[in-house]
């Protein structure tokens, strides 16, 4: 009866840890570039202890592991704004941008000028472009970005946007701010890196299979703690009876 507890403790700590990632999935539904993440469990076998030697496969208990989050990379819908300031990725490139902590990664192209000349985040973090963060003048106009990240003003040229990919994106760790940062060094995306100007791209979260989720989420928690009710019971009856006995 104990084991089974320990069984059921073990899925509602998994539940929650679900439950966690799907309310940050629906905080993020309107977040620009965001990529929902998914969980994944593994299942634990384990002997269950007994008084003869030998184990037999049909005496284990079965534990629920968590193995971590995935990051689901699937293109989020594009929508079009009309700000030359504003890109889509699309494919499996990240913008580089510079931050307090160092070189970070994100799907945010909601982009803008600070006081500074500075091309930068809605963040505020320096975007980064080949030769290190674009400058633009006060006096320039007719600023466009094209499709391979090439940022051009009446002037000329201002620099290339830094566009990056990775080995194993599942390796990128959020840092919140919708930023990524990555234990492997990044790589020139060249022909995986383009854009479209004058558009973002929304969150790949989709709100209907969130709910569903959650409601399932939810429903499976209920019901081991229901089980977990009705074992707790049983435990205290079975003592009580011990007790009348002796």
């Amino acid at each position: 009866m104990q084991n089974a507890l320990f069984v059921g403790v073990s899925s509602q700590v998994a539940l929650q840890r679900e439950l966690d990632v799907i309310a940050n999935n629906m905080a993020n539904v309107a977040t620009n570039g965001f990529k929902g993440r998914g969980i994944r469990f593994q299942e634990y076998l384990m002997p269950v202890a007994s008084a003869d030697s030998f184990q037999r496969s049909d005496r284990r208990l079965s534990y629920v592991i968590d193995q971590g989050t995935v990051l689901d990379l699937a293109q989020g819908p594009v929508e079009q704004t009309g700000n030359p300031l504003h890109v889509a990725l699309r494919g499996p490139a990240f913008l580089a941008v510079q931050t307090p902590q160092g070189e970070r990664y994100t799907r945010n192209g909601a982009l803008e000028v600070n006081a500074q000349g500075t091309l930068v985040t809605s963040d505020g973090h320096a975007v980064q472009g080949d030769g290190g963060p674009i400058q633009i003048n006060a006096q320039e106009t007719g600023l466009t970005i094209g499709t391979d990240g090439t940022v051009s003003t009446n002037f000329g040229v201002r620099g290339k946007l830094k566009l990056v990919t990775f080995a194993n994106p599942q390796r990128l760790t959020s840092e919140g701010g919708n930023l990524y940062a990555s234990p492997d060094p990044a790589q020139p995306a060249g022909l995986q890196g383009r854009l479209e100007s004058g558009a973002l791209e929304r969150s790949n979260v989709r709100p209907v299979i969130e709910m569903t989720r959650l409601m399932d989420v939810n429903r499976s928690y209920a019901m081991i703690s229901s089980v977990i009710s009705r074992l707790d019971d049983m435990r205290g009856t079975a003592i009580r009876r011990l007790a009348d006995v002796a």
